[in-house]
């Protein structure tokens, strides 16, 4: 492990994962009565035995938790049963790959039988992405609307788990599961995480790894920058200098990287497996330089300058004045358009203090059209309510937690005309933000993010004069300036991620720190079962000897 990465707890891993057993043990004895966090219970639970995970232990917080009964134990002979539907199949596998190598049964999948682990589409009131898990000593039913809801259902099954069944070799067990029902849907559509692929070029493995803790926490939408000042990094066949020349550096100089179509089209493969949306960013026209570098016309002055590898912002831009940039721009959203199956395509728009405010509105004026043309809906950083968004366009907002800030009054009037919000403000959400002055990794320029920080806040009510219908979801951005690493990755995702998975899944009512820290110190012995560098926040009472 990198020196940068070592927490503040030095104890070995296999000690820290005994305590950290212990702890579940003690917490699943004492916990006789879990209260429902959305609804409330039918009657008085039944005493739980020790190890077991409250049904209300998972992150996100469920809407309705009803503990009841006994446990099932998952055994030798437990069977996974699925009706015939082929996406039913699917993460039924997928279940199995995760429980055989650590309980080491077979888990065959059967469309036959009864008891064991029962995945079921059914008609109900379960929406796109809910679904309804019921246990008890006979068997574990999830039941959802759609393929997107079981599979959430089935992170919800594996948190229930003790954290040990994520290693890739035999434990011990026991493995059981809490009697009792949980019914739950999700707050908003847009649960996002973006990862900065441009700053430090991170391949299709790393990509996919962290698609794969994402899907942990019901995040339904990856977002990828792919452009920026350092590294344009995915390829354009009608602009192939993009990847060869704009591709090749990253910051402080380094060896770049791009995806050719078929990588990207993996991630977009392994997204869906995992019921994420991939939502693709090329920044404009701003944030261009490693376009302004490949090819000199897109420049005002036909002069390309040389290849960047700074953090500075701001000084770059297409030239809103020429037609060829118009022609780029469309050759770049047809291309990437092709690639993306999913409805979303992000056009930045952020920090283009080298454009004029006439050039950009003149340039989002000509390329938000593009986007509608082949077939995607507008997603851009929230300066685009400088301009006039597109009908139906979605808002990033970044902004931050002060007063007096006029970009908040747009955002409002964009929002009135019809526009869709996400909220990722940057003092809350940014996952590249120094968790205290004495991070070694990571910025502090929006503020330091201690895990506290980036869970306490309501996005519903987080911008004056924009109403929480509005309110379409929320995203954390992990810029990547100071990070070249998967581990570097991980230690700046965790512990903060879980919370704003959880503000965009939970309802507003199960919003509490105190009992969220106590549910992510429990997500410690999963995440060291996973190999996950995370950060041992001090403000989490992590499990110790």
């Amino acid at each position: 492990m990198s020196p940068l990465l070592r927490r503040r707890d030095t104890t070995p891993r296999t000690s820290r994962l005994l305590g950290a057993l212990l702890l579940v043990a003690a917490t699943g004895a004492l916990a006789t009565g879990a209260v429902p966090t959305g609804g409330t219970a039918d009657a008085a639970p039944a005493p739980r035995p020790p190890g077991l995970t409250p049904l209300d232990r998972v992150i996100p917080a469920p809407a309705v938790v009803r503990p009841a009964g006994g446990p099932y134990t998952v055994t030798p002979g437990t069977h996974i049963r699925v009706d015939g539907d082929p996406e039913t199949l699917r993460i039924a596998e997928y279940l199995a790959d995760v429980l055989r190598p650590s309980t080491g049964f077979r888990l065959p999948i059967t469309d036959r039988g009864y008891g064991g682990i029962r995945l079921r589409l059914a008609d109900g009131p379960h929406g796109a992405e809910g679904y309804r898990l019921d246990s008890g000593p006979d068997g574990v039913v999830v039941t959802a609307g759609k393929p997107a809801g079981l599979f959430h259902g089935v992170q919800t099954l594996r948190q229930l788990l003790p954290g040990t069944v994520e290693a890739d070799t035999v434990q011990l067990g026991p493995w059981r599961v809490a009697g009792g029902t949980i019914e739950d849907t999700p707050r908003y559509a847009w649960r996002g995480a973006m990862l900065d692929v441009s700053r430090h070029f991170f391949g299709v493995d790393t990509v996919k790894e962290y698609i794969d803790r994402l899907a942990l926490y019901k995040i339904n939408k990856l977002h990828l920058h792919l452009s920026d000042d350092q590294g344009w990094r995915i390829a354009v066949d009608s602009w192939p200098r993009l990847t060869s020349h704009g591709g090749s550096t990253a910051v402080g100089g380094g060896a770049g990287g791009f995806y050719t179509k078929a990588d990207y089209r993996e991630i977009v493969r392994h997204a869906a497996s995992r019921h994420l949306e991939v939502v693709p960013e090329v920044d404009m026209p701003g944030h261009t330089n490693a376009a302004l570098a490949s090819y000199p016309e897109l420049n005002c002055d036909d002069v390309a300058p040389p290849l960047y590898t700074g953090i500075k912002v701001g000084f770059s831009s297409l030239c809103a004045g020429k037609d060829v940039t118009y022609d780029f721009a469309e050759d770049v959203v047809r291309e990437l358009a092709a690639l993306t199956p999913g409805r979303y395509l992000h056009i930045g728009g952020d920090e283009a203090h080298s454009t004029s405010h006439d050039d950009y509105v003149t340039f989002m004026d000509r390329v938000q059209p593009l986007v509608a043309k082949y077939g995607k809906t507008v997603v851009a950083w929230h300066q685009l309510s400088g301009a006039t968004p597109a009908k139906g366009a979605l808002i990033q907002y970044w902004g931050m937690d002060r007063t007096g800030d006029p970009e908040k009054a747009r955002v409002a009037e964009a929002v009135k005309n019809g526009a869709g919000l996400i909220l990722s403000p940057a003092d809350r959400t940014y996952l590249d933000m120094k968790y205290t002055e004495d991070t070694r990794l990571g910025l502090s320029w929006a503020a330091l993010v201690d895990v506290r920080r980036a869970y306490d806040w309501d996005p519903g009510d987080y911008l004056p004069d924009v109403p929480a219908s509005a309110v379409t979801g929320v995203e954390a951005p992990l810029w990547t300036e100071t990070l070249s690493e998967p581990g570097e990755l991980e230690y700046m995702a965790f512990p903060r991620l879980p919370g704003i998975a959880e503000l965009g899944w939970s309802p507003a009512a199960t919003h509490d720190w105190d009992a969220y820290k106590v549910r992510l110190a429990a997500q410690g012995p999963r995440w060291e079962a996973m190999g996950i560098d995370y950060h041992a926040a001090p403000q989490v009472p992590w499990p110790r000897d």
